[in-house]
């Protein structure tokens, strides 16, 4: 059965710096304004907290690193092992890799290639790559976007960490294209299948045709104004996910309104029963 994993986004109002700081003028001391930000996390903090949790894994955007120096990826990727969370995938959320512009397609391609390496020194398992921002009826954009998620994948593979991508942006809105990229690319190139990232009528029937290819599901509830998710559509794509088989993580998306923590335990309480325990 698929196992709870959650992405950073999820947090992205709760992320910040090891805590808040500031000095008392009067004793010249510094202390922490725990009563002010109740809720305020670090990176690094992140790990122990989701395992107390019952999260098995967790998934990064790049941008939710403060910096990227090798003691700071070497203490976040013990603080992933001494909570004995996965790091599954560093979450990419910038690149894109079918655009005509030959320029700014290398440049993008070689930014990626950075970033694979920094996945490798921090142990994640995985990275995420946009497929690109082009127009999904544009072929040439399409080849474009294969070749360069080959060259990604076969770099990955010397680093030794996966490459993905996901129904994200423009290029991988359809299923046919991200089938198309994961032919082209071969059993090199991961997926990852989101429930909010499929529009319109055809959304159901779209990841029926890409759950069987997925290594990861973003588990994003449909919200109204007050964060409330829409279950009856939720339900309906974890039924999906359940009669694909999966097996991997369900990655639990909340980026609605109010407190993040509870905006997760909506979507969590959900999603628990889809889940091995």
């Amino acid at each position: 059965m698929p196992y709870l994993s959650l992405t950073s986004w999820s947090l992205h109002r709760n992320l910040g710096p090891l805590r808040w700081t500031r000095w008392d003028d009067n004793t010249r001391t510094q202390f922490t304004d725990a009563q002010e930000q109740p809720e305020l996390l670090s990176l690094l903090e992140l790990p122990a907290v989701l395992a107390k949790k019952g999260f098995t894994s967790l998934e990064v955007c790049h941008f939710h690193f403060p910096e990227t120096s090798a003691t700071y990826l070497s203490s976040l990727k013990n603080a992933f092992a001494e909570a004995k969370l996965r790091f599954y995938t560093l979450l990419l959320e910038y690149g894109d890799i079918s655009s005509s512009d030959e320029t700014r397609r290398q440049s993008d391609i070689t930014w990626i290639k950075g970033w694979i390496d920094i996945a490798a020194a921090v142990g994640a398992e995985r990275v995420r790559v946009i497929a690109g921002e082009a127009d999904p009826a544009v072929q040439a954009a399409l080849v474009r976007s294969t070749n360069a998620l080959r060259e990604l994948a076969q770099y990955g593979s010397t680093q030794g960490v996966r490459v993905i991508t996901e129904n994200f942006k423009s290029l991988s809105s359809t299923a046919d294209n991200c089938l198309s990229l994961l032919e082209g690319v071969g059993e090199q190139l991961g997926f990852t299948s989101d429930f909010g990232n499929f529009k319109g009528a055809g959304k159901f029937d779209e990841l029926v045709r890409t759950l069987p290819y997925s290594e990861s599901v973003h588990a994003k509830a449909q919200t109204n104004a007050e964060g409330i998710p829409d279950e009856a559509e939720f339900i309906r794509c974890l039924d999906i996910v359940k009669e694909a088989r999966y097996e991997g993580p369900l990655t639990l998306v909340y980026d609605g309104p109010g407190d993040m923590w509870e905006g997760i335990a909506r979507v969590r309480r959900i999603v628990e029963p889809y889940c091995t325990k």
